[in-house]
């Protein structure tokens, strides 16, 4: 690779980094074959670092449900009380006084057109939203119990599938962390190592358990450190997941190959709708918007 290539890259990750107040940043492009690989870190990380991958957690639990449906194991017309017990999700998605839980389908779920509120970032009834106290410091864990009775609390965004409609939201993939662990009777951490950790030899990725695990970099909001080691080990599926630089090119390379499901399904993930700008977001995964190149 030139240094003139090189130079640029460092440049844009420089420029990224400094005016958004961001503290650390790593970065890996490489193309399908590997033939181009360049991997630069900034800030507080370094190459090597473990660190939260947050959302993009989401794609990992795209690629077990895809697999499973592989198998024969689901469908993604399936209902979620296909697979869960009806009063476990009873009134989590009302709309215009209608619950519509138990039509809530694996596929609206994944691409967010399901309606169900966000636990993390609507706002419940009487309290503060999550992500507001997170990010005052406020650490604090909660289980898929608590997150189903949080969602009881909100206002459904529209009925499931309604066509154009679609709202970003966690819940979704709490739900399909439970529908994974129905399937293969296994804890979704277990269940990941199983299908996607495992068969791609990643040693340095797994979903955040151990609240005294001080292994993935620190996160901040803004300048200040944010410790909130509960709330990490309760995101699970929907961005609980630590991982490498290198880890996570491996793995996104093996999610655009016939690794773990067929290369045909990735046609019928590009359904796209809006979420919020830039991204719009499939059947499982999203794209960035860029109306612009960033420059060197």
């Amino acid at each position: 690779m030139s240094s003139l290539i090189t130079s640029k890259l460092e440049n844009i990750l420089n420029k990224t980094l400094h005016p958004q107040k961001i503290q650390g940043a790593v970065v890996k492009i490489e193309s399908g074959d590997g033939s181009f690989s360049w991997q630069k870190s900034a800030g507080n990380m370094d190459t090597g670092s473990s660190y939260f991958i947050a959302s993009t957690t989401k794609l990992y639990i795209t690629a077990m449900i895809l697999h499973l449906r592989q198998e024969g194991k689901l469908d993604l017309d399936d209902t979620l009380v296909d697979y869960l017990a009806p009063d476990l999700i009873e009134g989590i998605q009302v709309f215009k006084g209608v619950d519509y839980s138990e039509s809530i389908t694996i596929k609206q779920l994944l691409a967010h057109t399901s309606g169900v509120p966000d636990y993390f970032e609507d706002k419940p009834v009487n309290k503060d939203k999550l992500i507001k106290t997170l990010l005052n410091g406020q650490d604090e864990c909660w289980s898929f119990e608590d997150v189903m009775n949080m969602v009881r609390t909100m206002k459904a965004q529209f009925a499931p599938g309604t066509p154009g409609k679609a709202h970003y939201s966690d819940t979704n993939f709490q739900l399909l962390d439970q529908v994974i662990e129905t399937i293969t009777k296994e804890k979704i951490a277990s269940a990941l190592q199983e299908y996607i950790f495992q068969p791609l030899k990643l040693e340095n990725t797994y979903l955040y358990q151990d609240i005294q695990d001080t292994e993935p970099e620190d996160i901040y909001y803004k300048k200040e450190k944010l410790h909130i080691p509960q709330a990490m080990a309760s995101f699970r599926g929907d961005g609980g997941i630590v991982s490498t630089v290198s880890e996570s090119m491996i793995f996104l390379k093996a999610f655009f190959k016939d690794t773990f499901f067929p290369v045909g399904y990735l046609e019928e993930l590009q359904e796209w709708n809006k979420i919020f700008f830039p991204l719009q977001y499939g059947v499982g995964l999203c794209v960035l918007i860029c109306l612009e190149s960033f420059p060197p």
